[in-house]
């Protein structure tokens, strides 16, 4: 159910509040350009600074949008156990498909910490897919810690954006074939999808969903040699998109498309003239825009 090409979505703001035109314009576009499933109110979706009532009407709009035509995972993370587990019932009543959980950031919680953390939100009775960033929340969760919570069957997965591809054939290894691995880390996907992967939950892909989703999908039919003709394609758009915060890269991009203002919240801001012509050349030189 969880496999290929996952936007993890951008927020489109105007003058500051939730567009939920533009963002429902957004879904249906996806949709028709090959993308496998979504990822609201992520960091990508700018979560740390929605309210909570923004929170949840996103993943409520995303939903009902949707219709069922590919599966929503909805963000819910937060370094409070307590405020995950309402993050989690939210996306639940909501109707999501999954929870996308972060490990807690700041806190930097034990190996235990982290388990009493995860089973907690499995509670709710939704799936939950483990987002593990090291770089962001300071812990990393370790295989034999998530073999212990994979144990659980409402913990079906993990978004890996360690990107040690070697952590995968572990974690595979560990936790059995079945549970689900997605790459966090679009430059790596084709590895990651090598070494045992089946997605990439993607910032590049809200800018070039069609690219993307035929690049996944030629991983997962086997054919490297295709997925490297669009990895070629796409190398210089995940690096000119992160060349400052992705989100605010993703929402420039996406602005040249005429797919939403690049408006974003404090502390982010749009991406300086010179990351600009860098997303502009990379995504002429992907066929993106002419």
């Amino acid at each position: 159910m969880f496999k290929g090409s996952i936007p993890a979505l951008v927020t489109p703001f105007k003058d500051g509040e939730l567009d939920l035109e533009s963002f429902e314009a957004l879904l249906e576009w996806h949709i028709a350009e090959g993308s496998s499933g979504f990822v609201p109110v992520g960091t990508t979706g700018e979560s740390p600074t929605l309210t909570h009532a923004e929170h949840d009407e996103v993943v409520a709009a995303c939903v009902r949008i949707t219709a069922g035509r590919v599966p929503v995972i909805a963000g819910a993370g937060s370094n409070s156990t307590r405020e995950t587990v309402r993050l989690v019932e939210a996306a639940k009543s909501a109707g999501a498909d999954a929870a996308l959980v972060v490990t807690p950031y700041y806190n930097k919680p034990t190996q235990s910490g982290l388990i009493a953390h995860f089973e907690a939100a499995a509670e709710v009775g939704l799936p939950i897919i483990i987002y593990n960033i090291p770089p962001r929340s300071v812990v990393d969760m370790l295989p034999g810690t998530m073999a212990e919570l994979a144990k659980n069957p409402n913990i079906i997965g993990v978004k890996d954006a360690t990107a040690d591809l070697a952590r995968v054939a572990i974690t595979r290894q560990m936790c059995g074939p079945d549970f689900v691995q997605l790459s966090g880390e679009d430059p790596t996907a084709v590895g990651y999808n090598a070494m045992g992967g089946v997605g990439c939950i993607s910032v590049t892909a809200n800018v070039a969903p069609r690219l993307c989703a035929e690049m996944q999908a030629a991983t997962l039919a086997g054919d490297y040699a295709k997925a490297l003709d669009y990895q070629d394609r796409l190398i210089p758009l995940h690096r000119a998109i992160f060349a400052e915060p992705g989100l605010c890269g993703a929402k420039y991009g996406l602005s040249l498309l005429g797919k939403c203002a690049e408006d974003v919240r404090r502390p982010h801001v749009p991406v300086s003239d010179f990351v600009k012509t860098q997303i502009e050349d990379a995504m002429r030189f992907a066929g993106v825009i002419n």
